[in-house]
């Protein structure tokens, strides 16, 4: 079992004296109740026996007279002037105990009473003492002269005593149901007393553990918004804190770590910029949710993404007749202008290969992925205006849209990670723009890019072949021409 721990000195402490006072105050209730609960049952047991003894010498010549109608009216008055009896009934031992009078008509001649549990009614005839006291409870509702005497469930306490000749013969039993409502009544009477007690108690400790806390916690208290403001990125911010005990001390050696800290995280911070330029912020987030310093070989995620594939035709003709530095040159001129309508759509660059860019899209529908491939030819077109204005030839391109599940994650080794996107979605993406160059197309996607488009109306889609195949796939897939608007 986990106990909750608490960071702040002040709740410590307030916990702490609480969980003393509530201990020391429970202790005191649960003596002070039992020690009052045993006394109010040993009075009462003393003042049953007493009674029980006292009506067993007045009922007994009665008894051995048969003198019925006498008893049952000593019981009934007995009943009226006593509210906390249940029942009185006796039984004749002479007739196998059964009930000659009782204050519970229906249970007259009877051999067995009902109200009570059956083996309380054995103890009291298997007894060889001349008394027996037992608590005990009611089966049933009892009533007499029409009223409510105790409720089902009930706990009562049953006195039963002896009636006997001189010579010590046993000829009958007096048994006595007595209801403990006096006593519960007593005892939470006295439980309410020691709570007001302790709960006085428990206010005084309060106070006295709030004054204390207060004054051990507020620098530390300072010092900790001092450390919340630094964490949030402030950190310019230092700690106003003048003791000149221990916790003055920690303040001053926590103003020199700040300012450690605002170098070097200065530092850092240009070291992230640099490395979400190679690897993608959306990527990171995937394989490495707890941080790229928890980075390693074999982090893998698997998600359904959108996947584009976006290629040069005649590529490898127009680096021939291009120096290295002039295809350096063109391909980053290139590759922003399609880069910033991938981003400007909503999707992020996975891998540069050559001239081809892979781009990958994770959101719910496929519309960021077209509309990334219309700005892409808008792109083009200024990218070719400029281009001609140099005498430069004109750029084609073929793009290959496809969506499916695909696994993301790290591969190498110790000395050398990348990062990599692989699946089957992926080289049926690439196969997809391939086919650009077999149907003189420069946009094509694939049926499952067209199923999962939220807004399908805002774009125009051509059927270009209902079931072609591509290499490494043995079925065949529908293929579809998007055409700008």
């Amino acid at each position: 079992m986990k106990f909750p721990t608490f960071k702040s000195i002040r709740t410590r402490i307030m916990v702490n004296t609480t969980l003393l006072l509530l201990t020391v105050i429970c202790a005191i209730v649960s003596v002070w109740a039992k020690s009052e609960s045993h006394l109010y049952r040993t009075e009462n047991v003393q003042d049953a026996n007493s009674f029980v003894r006292v009506l067993t010498y007045t009922l007994g010549d009665e008894l051995i007279e048969e003198n019925w109608s006498q008893i049952r009216l000593t019981l009934d008055v007995l009943l009226r002037e006593n509210r906390d009896f249940v029942y009185v009934f006796i039984s004749d031992a002479r007739q196998q105990n059964r009930i000659i009078a009782t204050s519970i008509n229906y249970l007259q001649n009877q051999y067995v009473p009902d109200i009570v549990p059956l083996k309380v009614t054995n103890t009291v005839v298997e007894s060889t003492k001349p008394s027996v006291v037992m608590e005990t409870f009611i089966l049933r509702d009892v009533y007499f002269s029409g009223n409510l005497r105790a409720r089902r469930g009930e706990r009562i306490m049953e006195v039963a005593s002896d009636i006997r000749l001189s010579s010590g013969k046993k000829i009958g039993t007096v048994r006595m149901g007595i209801s403990l409502r006096r006593i519960d009544r007593a005892i939470t009477n006295v439980v309410n007393q020691a709570l007001g007690v302790g709960f006085m108690g428990l206010v005084f400790g309060w106070v006295l553990a709030y004054i204390l806390a207060k004054r051990l916690s507020d620098p530390i208290q300072r010092l900790q918004i001092s450390a919340t403001k630094i964490a949030a990125g402030n950190l310019q911010h230092r700690a106003q804190i003048t003791n000149k005990d221990e916790i003055g001390a920690l303040a001053n050696s926590f103003n020199e770590m700040s300012t450690a800290l605002q170098s070097s995280f200065n530092k850092l911070q240009k070291t992230l910029e640099s490395f979400e330029l190679f690897v993608p912020n959306k990527f990171i987030l995937a394989i490495a949710p707890q941080g790229i310093e928890n980075i390693a070989v074999g982090v893998a995620a698997t998600k359904t993404m959108t996947i584009l594939f976006c290629d040069i035709r005649g590529y490898t003709s127009m680096s021939e007749m291009m120096t290295p530095q002039e295809t350096f040159s063109f391909l980053n001129d290139y590759l922003a202008c399609m880069g910033k309508a991938i981003d400007q759509a909503g999707g992020f660059i996975d891998k540069y290969i050559g001239d081809a860019i892979m781009a990958l899209f994770d959101d719910v529908g496929c519309d960021g992925a077209l509309q990334a491939a219309i700005l892409m030819q808008q792109a083009l077109d200024k990218f070719n205006y400029e281009r001609r204005h140099n005498n430069l030839p004109k750029i084609f391109v073929g793009i290959g849209i496809h969506r499916g599940e695909v696994v993301m994650g790290t591969v190498g080794f110790t000395c050398r990670i990348d990062s990599t996107v692989v699946g089957d979605a992926v080289n049926l993406a690439s196969r997809v723009e391939g086919l650009t160059k077999q149907y003189g197309c420069t946009v094509l996607i694939t049926e499952s890019v067209l199923k999962n488009l939220s807004s399908p109306e805002l774009f125009t889609l051509r059927l270009v072949d209902p079931g072609v195949k591509v290499k490494g796939k043995d079925e065949a897939i529908a293929i579809y021409e998007l055409l700008e608007n």
